[in-house]
């Protein structure tokens, strides 16, 4: 281990450290309710203290690219918004605004856009003059998809660590795989505070946190696919419990004549810990679910082509969709 990465390891703790004692003398604290899990004020400000310790990653390191340290820079203010939601608890045509304009600046002034949705042997979907709502559109989904992961200790960071392992695992490109290893880095010791291990103050991602990390792995996705280093299907499967319970919920609400804004204690993980009775099963469940989910895509991806994978993909989601369903009338 050289010196710097020692410093980056010893900055992560002091910084998530010295953030969450700020955080419980100014009162920046999540109130537990009727429709939360947690007992006790909890501070909630995990989400900023890992924005600043990857600006200070870009300090650090030479290694990532101008368009990984573009993102992350501006990550930090999806963080803020998040920040400003946790504190104001702004409605959803607030938070919504304020997440525009960083998605806005990347994908109209930075040309971070997805041009191409994947080589199907058979056809290929360019998206050309759609290239930027189809963007916009699937930016607002995939983050908000991450913030609805964030209702149970540890539930987001880990799945998120599941599609960061994933990701690791597909791009062959070395400063890619640094990047995504100091991305993973803050989160692992962000879980000790999270699951207050060896007494650590307690913190939560808040809605900084979920914000944030929905930003940076979507526009990571978008980088990796324009950069040709995976195959677009490849990163859907990536992501794929998040896609399917996103989708999947607001679907249920929908049918069930319910507000898709509205928070609620309807979310996946909220019925696993009911019938598991253990947020470390419901947890685990989540996480690999993702990941076995992404096996099964990608052997689908290499013994039979990418249109059978892509169909497999919009099949397993139909299944999903009818488990899911089911649970959700036995919670009620």
């Amino acid at each position: 281990m050289d010196i710097v990465t020692f410093i980056y390891l010893l900055l992560n703790f002091l910084v998530l450290f010295l953030c969450s004692k700020i955080s419980y003398r100014f009162n920046l604290v999540d109130l537990p309710n009727e429709r939360k899990i947690h007992t006790e004020a909890t501070a909630y400000t995990g989400g900023i203290a890992i924005s600043v310790i990857l600006l200070l990653a870009i300090i650090l390191f030479d290694n990532f690219s101008e368009t990984v340290s573009l993102i992350l820079s501006i990550a930090f203010l999806i963080s803020i918004v998040g920040l400003i939601d946790d504190k104001y608890h702004l409605n959803t045509g607030g938070k919504l605004s304020l997440q525009i304009i960083p998605i806005f600046y990347l994908v109209f002034f930075e040309n971070l856009a997805l041009n191409q949705i994947g080589d199907y042997k058979y056809f290929s979907i360019e998206l050309g003059s759609f290239a930027i709502p189809f963007t916009f559109l699937s930016l607002l989904f995939l983050i908000n998809a991450f913030n609805y992961f964030d209702g149970m200790d540890g539930t987001l960071s880990i799945t998120s660590i599941s599609v960061i392992i994933i990701l690791y695992f597909l791009v062959p490109d070395q400063n890619s795989k640094f990047f995504l290893t100091m991305l993973l880095i803050p989160i692992c010791f962000f879980l000790f505070f999270n699951f207050s291990i060896l007494k650590l103050p307690k913190l939560f991602l808040g809605d900084s946190g979920s914000l944030l990390l929905g930003f940076i792995i979507s526009f990571t996705l978008i980088f990796f696919a324009n950069q040709n280093f995976v195959h677009p299907i490849l990163l859907a499967w990536s992501i794929a419990i998040f896609v399917y319970e996103f989708l999947s919920i607001n679907l249920i609400r929908l049918k069930n004549n319910q507000d898709p804004f509205k928070p609620g204690k309807d979310h996946l993980h909220h019925i696993l810990l009911e019938k598991t009775k253990s947020v470390f099963i419901s947890n685990f469940l989540m996480s690999i679910s993702n990941i076995v989910l992404f096996i099964i895509g990608y052997l689908s991806f290499l013994f039979i082509n990418p249109l059978g994978s892509l169909v497999l993909f919009i099949f397993l989601f139909i299944l999903f969709f009818f488990l899911r369903n089911i649970f959700s009338k036995e919670l009620k």
